[in-house]
């Protein structure tokens, strides 16, 4: 354990109510206990859709009142007594999806959400209720993952990738479509679709995907921004949905046989042609990859799934397991990071900014784009 002294207060952004606006409060500072660590917080992302979060528009449940937040970027400044790889001063990154240490199907979103579950609950109105909008994080030993910051950061004559510790933020956003990708075997030389494309995790899906060593067929209904998608990218193909199935399948067969279809829809798109469309192109065997935000459900083409063997596969976020490998990815350099990747991010705000900082991620989500606060 460090000894490092914490400051008795700080500074962190709380809702007290989904009816009121969030508030940057004084807290006393959280301590170390066994099992979790304190981290000194240097950026932290802001999704498009948090604002509608906390301020009812989606329906998410949660403790209240609670410290916001998600998957952050920062400093160790001190641990629990058990912990034994974790040291104080380490960049780490923050995995915002905490799971019950014995019930591996209770697991939550930090800061967003309690996960629906019993369990989940539990873990969200108590130890872990606070989460990374804030100076100091508590934070549980394995939801802190320690990077190679001479590698990361290093300059590229030292052997280093020379990123910033704000690129780092883009590794969470992978992360998400890494978990699903993985799920359905996705393996290099092969053809995925992903649709939608060309926002921040459809974008993220296509930068993994090249990153496994797939190809790329890039669908939604912008057909301008999936042209710029697919500038970045030999193995990336554009194929703008139009809403005839038959159109769409004839487009998406133009590339040869399809091994794989990646979904991340939100919810208005419930009842897009585009799912039959994507599965109809899939070959003898294809898998499917379901995440997203649909809530309904949906007309698929279930004689064709029965008769040319398809694989539906639902995965919510990702293992555990899949963090480490897609770090592996980025310190070896295969999976890009911040310029090198095109991203950009669009705004860094204090806390006291987060209604501008709100704003500014809604506005600014297309492939790579990406908004901070920075505590």
């Amino acid at each position: 354990m460090s000894s490092t002294k914490l400051p008795k207060t700080h500074r962190a952004l709380v809702l007290t109510s989904t009816d009121e606006p969030l508030k940057v409060e004084s807290l006393p500072t959280p301590q170390a206990s066994p099992g979790s660590a304190i981290i000194r917080i240097h950026y932290a992302g802001v999704l498009s859709y948090m604002g509608d979060v906390y301020n009812g528009t989606r329906h998410y449940t949660f403790p209240t009142p609670f410290v916001t937040g998600t998957s952050a970027v920062g400093r160790v400044v001190t641990t629990g007594p058990d912990a034994t790889l974790l040291q104080e001063g380490q960049l780490v990154i923050i995995d915002s999806l905490i799971r019950s240490r014995d019930e591996p199907s209770a697991l939550f979103l930090s800061g967003l959400h309690d996960g629906g579950s019993i369990g989940s609950k539990k873990l969200m109105e108590g130890e872990w209720r606070n989460s990374t909008f804030a100076e100091y994080y508590k934070c549980p030993l394995e939801n802190c993952h320690a990077v190679d910051e001479a590698r990361l950061l290093g300059y590229p004559e030292n052997g280093g990738l020379g990123y910033e510790i704000e690129d780092l933020i883009g590794v969470s956003r992978m992360l998400v479509p890494f978990g699903g990708l993985v799920d359905i075997d996705l393996r290099p030389g092969e053809t995925v679709i992903v649709c939608p494309a060309t926002g921040s995790f459809g974008g993220a899906a296509v930068q993994v995907a090249l990153a496994m060593g797939a190809r790329v067929i890039a669908t939604g209904r912008n057909a301008e921004k999936l042209q710029k998608v697919a500038s970045t990218n030999p193995r990336i193909e554009a194929v703008a949905i139009t809403g005839d199935v038959q159109q769409d399948l004839f487009a998406l067969q133009r590339f040869g046989p399809v091994d794989a279809f990646f979904d991340i829809s939100p919810s208005a798109a419930t009842q897009s042609t585009h799912f039959k469309s994507c599965i109809l192109a899939l070959r003898h065997g294809g898998r499917v990859s379901f995440m997203g935000g649909i809530h309904e459900d949906l007309l698929i083409p279930h004689y064709f799934i029965m008769r040319r063997n398809i694989t539906l596969k639902g995965t919510w976020m990702y293992k555990r397991e899949d963090i480490g490998a897609l770090l592996k990815m980025v310190n070896v350099g295969v999976l890009k990071l911040g310029k090198e990747a095109g991203a950009e991010v669009v705004g860094k705000f204090g806390l006291d900014d987060w209604a501008q900082a709100f704003e500014v991620a809604k506005n600014n989500s297309a492939m790579g784009q990406s908004t901070m606060l920075a505590p």
